[in-house]
């Protein structure tokens, strides 16, 4: 399960630490996102134009690529987050059917997170585990053959 302790608070001097030791890559926009959200577990409203600015970006181009990739966050992130395969493979080996199993376990429904919820059930169309599906990922941990049993461990946070 994800540590929401394991994020530092926002701080816009921290921001600029983690933008300016990244700012020179080629195509640092994605490196620079990645890192702001590993730092803060979110990308912050007020980060964007920080990026934006040590990028010579317009802040519309940032949005696009946070908003573009499933990845990004704009909101601090639940307790742990679950990603729910549904693409063809996994949805034929009865993802659908985990979604609303999930679902019932925590009590929000996909893509439905309060801030500071528990659980974040989010859609994914490819985990890369095809052959094992159907497969979720809870905290960032990949798990294949997933039943409802077994889904029901894993949101106890037992293996």
């Amino acid at each position: 399960m994800t540590d929401r302790s394991a994020f530092s608070p926002w701080d816009e001097a921290r921001a600029r630490a983690v933008i300016g030791a990244l700012q020179d890559l080629p195509g640092a926009c994605l490196p620079v996102l990645h890192a702001l959200q590993a730092e803060f577990g979110y990308i912050h409203a007020e980060a964007i134009p920080l990026v934006a600015e040590a990028l010579v970006l317009s802040t519309a181009e940032v949005v696009g690529v946070v908003e573009f990739y499933s990845d990004f966050r704009r909101e601090p992130p639940a307790g742990s987050v679950i990603k729910i395969c549904l693409a063809d493979a996994c949805r034929s080996m009865g993802s659908e059917a985990l979604v609303a199993h999930i679902e019932h376990l925590a009590g929000t429904r996909m893509g439905e997170t309060a801030v500071g919820a528990a659980i974040a059930i989010e859609p994914v169309y490819c985990l890369g585990n095809c052959a094992l599906s159907p497969a979720i990922s809870v905290g960032g941990r990949l798990h294949g053959r997933v039943t409802p049993e077994k889904a029901s461990r894993l949101v106890a946070g037992q293996p």
